[in-house]
């Protein structure tokens, strides 16, 4: 894990840098977690994570890219840096409307 680390904080400098930087963070463990359902009349409190299963999210990057084949291609460095799959989704419409 410390070799996971120290490559996400040098592949994060590297974004920062290149000015790809939005946000980024990494989140505690599951077991953490707390469901929240408020669509009834009193909101519902689970503890544990929404899912049972045997892959979580582990962190996140917030990334501004120029296009998809970028946006991509920084998911393949982000994924050798962190030693695991990396998902892309773009933002729905405009982030800054």
């Amino acid at each position: 894990m410390e070799r996971a680390f120290a490559q996400t904080g040098a592949f994060n400098k590297k974004l920062q840098d290149e000015g790809y930087w939005v946000f980024a963070g990494g989140l505690e463990a599951p077991s953490t977690a707390t469901v929240v359902d408020g669509q009834g009349d009193q909101p519902v409190y689970t503890d544990g994570p929404y899912l049972e299963t045997k892959e979580h999210i582990g962190g996140f990057w917030v990334i501004e890219a120029p296009d998809a084949d970028v946006a991509l291609a920084l998911a393949a460095e982000a994924s050798r840096a962190c030693m695991g799959t990396v998902e892309v989704r773009p933002f729905q419409g405009d982030p800054a409307e």
